[in-house]
This record gives C-alpha cells, sequence and structure tokens, in this order.
C-alpha cells in the first residue's frame, strides 16, 4: 500500500508525558516536534496517526514505596488520596485545551463521532479527552458532570491500583485478572451516570470482578481500549477468553496494546519484539470478536513499545506487517480508524 491509512488511537499518555515535561512551553514543544518520547504532531502527522484517546492519568505521589510497589510483580500501586488526583488531572486537562487553542486548527479536542471524522477530514489530529483513574472525582459525581461540560467522552474507572470506585488489576505475570472485589456502590453509581451523559466506560485496568460488573449494569458496548489476549500472553492485564466472549456480545471492541509486556508470551517489556507477535494477537482478536471488534490502543508514552514501530512515525510499519500477513484493505481500514468511530458513535454520540 503506498497511500497512508490514517490511524485513530484508542489510548495514549502524551498529556502526562507534557505535564512532567521540565520544557518552558511544552505545548509549543508538542506542537512544534519534541525530542524522545512517542507522539508529537510531527510525527503524528509522518505516521498516519489522525487522531486517538488523550488519557489523564493522575501518577502515584513519589514516596519511598512507590516504585517498588509500580515494579514487584506481587505488590499493588498504593492508592491515590483525591486531594492527591485533582491538581494534576486539571493540569493535563489544561494542557489538552491549550494543545487546541494553540495548534492554529491542527489539534481539535473532539465531543462526538462526527467531531472525529470532520477533523481527520480537514487533517486536524481528533483528540477525544479520556481519564485513566477517576481518583479525581468526588462520590457526588459533581466534577464528572463539570469535567464532561468540557468534553469527558471517556473514563476507565481505575488504573491499576484500587481507588473509591473499583479495584485495578496489578501488574501481574503470569497472572489472571481474577484479582479483588468488584466495583463498590459509588463505582456502579458512576457506570450508570456514564451510561446518562454517554460517556463511554473503559475496561482496560479493571480487575475481573469489576468487569463482570459493568457488564451486568452498563447498557452500552463493552470496550477496552488497550488490552491484549491473555492466551497469548499471561499478563494479569490481558483478556481472558470469556472477557473477549462478553465484549463481542454487546457490539464492543478491543485496542491491540502496543506494550511489549502484554505482547510476548514471556510477558517481558523488550523493544526487541516482532511485528508478527502483534499479529498474532490481532488475529486472535479477530476470531474472538470479529472484523468490526478490533482496534489500535497503542499506549504510546506510556511503554515500551516494538522498536520496528518506535514511535507514532513508525505507524506504517504496522500497516504493512498487516498487509503482509494478507489484510485487506478494507480489514485494515476497520482495525485502524473506522471500528474506533462506530464504537464512538454508539456511545458517544
Amino acid at each position: 500500500m503506498t497511500d497512508l491509512i490514517p490511524v485513530f488511537d484508542g489510548h495514549n499518555d502524551a498529556l502526562l508525558r507534557l505535564y512532567q515535561s521540565k520544557d518552558a512551553d511544552p505545548v509549543a514543544r508538542f506542537i512544534d516536534g519534541l525530542p524522545g518520547g512517542h507522539i508529537d504532531l510531527p510525527r503524528a502527522r509522518k505516521g498516519g496517526l489522525a487522531g486517538g484517546m488523550f488519557a489523564i492519568f493522575p501518577p502515584p505521589l513519589e514516596t519511598p514505596g512507590t516504585r517498588r510497589a509500580m515494579n514487584v510483580a506481587d505488590e499493588v500501586p498504593p492508592e491515590l488520596a483525591r486531594a492527591d488526583a485533582l491538581a494534576p488531572t486539571l493540569g493535563m486537562a489544561s494542557i489538552l485545551m491549550r494543545l487546541e487553542r494553540a495548534s492554529d486548527g491542527a489539534f481539535t479536542v473532539c465531543r462526538s463521532a462526527g467531531a472525529v471524522c470532520a477533523a481527520m477530514e480537514k487533517g486536524s489530529l481528533a483528540a477525544v479527552f479520556h481519564i485513566e483513574g477517576v481518583e479525581a472525582v468526588d462520590m457526588d459525581l459533581v466534577l464528572l458532570d463539570v469535567l464532561h461540560a468540557a468534553g469527558l467522552r471517556s473514563l476507565g474507572p481505575v488504573w491499576s491500583r484500587p481507588n473509591a470506585f473499583a479495584h485495578g488489576v496489578p501488574f501481574r505475570f503470569p497472572a489472571t485478572p481474577e484479582i479483588g472485589p468488584g466495583l463498590t456502590e459509588a463505582g456502579k453509581a458512576l457506570v450508570k451516570a456514564c451510561n446518562r451523559l454517554r460517556i463511554l466506560v473503559d475496561l482496560s485496568h479493571l480487575n475481573a470482578e469489576g468487569f463482570r460488573d459493568v457488564a451486568k449494569i452498563s447498557d452500552a458496548p463493552l470496550v477496552a481500549t488497550h488490552s491484549n489476549v491473555h492466551a497469548l500472553c499471561g499478563h494479569s492485564r490481558n483478556l481472558m477468553d470469556w472477557q473477549l466472549a462478553a465484549i463481542r456480545d454487546t457490539g464492543g471492541l478491543v485496542g491491540l496494546n502496543f506494550a511489549t509486556g502484554f505482547l510476548r508470551e514471556d510477558g517481558r517489556m523488550g523493544a526487541d519484539t516482532g511485528l508478527d507477535v502483534m499479529i498474532r494477537h490481532l488475529d486472535a482478536l479477530l476470531e474472538a470478536l470479529g472484523e468490526g471488534g478490533v482496534a489500535f490502543g497503542s499506549d504510546f508514552d506510556g511503554a515500551t513499545v516494538p522498536a520496528a514501530i518506535g514511535d507514532a512515525s513508525g505507524l506504517p510499519k504496522l500497516i504493512e506487517a498487516m498487509e503482509s500477513a494478507g489484510y485487506g484493505r478494507e480489514l485494515i481500514e476497520k482495525i485502524a480508524w473506522r471500528n474506533w468511530v462506530d464504537v464512538l458513535e454508539r456511545t458517544i454520540g
């Protein structure tokens, strides 16, 4: 394929990278080109990255025990108090809005599937406001209304730590997501509120019991924005066969996570991971979900990705690998962007 196929990506952590940047003006640098990392505007254009879910992730506090708990398999990252989550959540939301203002039309915060298509059509990077871990939201969900008015259209109740709404699945290999209890009463109220407001509920990072609870409560398609197949990589973050079946039954979607530790059979985070491993996961997702249920959820700027891709500019390498594996143009376009637009239309409108 000689032309560049556009990609809508289900998950990136670019906002966290900008928030934590030491640069005097990280917004301008994102627009002009940032050193390192995975995403900026020039590399997005080069690689055909036409849009995606821009995640707000309130990071753990830097305490002596935090890094150990983040990296040791049998430990759970510590909970984050609401007061400690509020400033980074609002700070990253501000960066998202400033990117739109400063980009001269090259970056658009999209509040509907139609807006995503319109932005992509005019060559503007289509950003959907997403939160990963809603520790900043109060029990009365007052802030949820404010964030929705500001453009929030997708959220994951948890990252891989517990909070007042749910329990995240810690990073363990080998392990299943059958770790811990389900949604709290506040979490169930959150899911119902998201359905009313037409906010997509992301199941990635949620443990198995929380997944079951969302499946019982939600009237929207089940979506895991950045997860892989547990049968191929036995990481706790990946989806079991029964979870994939539940997603398929609702007309939902899974975004292939590029993080090598969720791709490889050995669970190792190593950039020396071949694109054939990604194709195996795509094949398995297609078998489990059908052609309409598979997409991308790269985890750019939040994980180690295969060196063959490197960053957003390397997305055509994955498209080429799909073509070499026998994927036709129509299927590639579905996975690259059309399936995301379809599920967004049926969730956020």
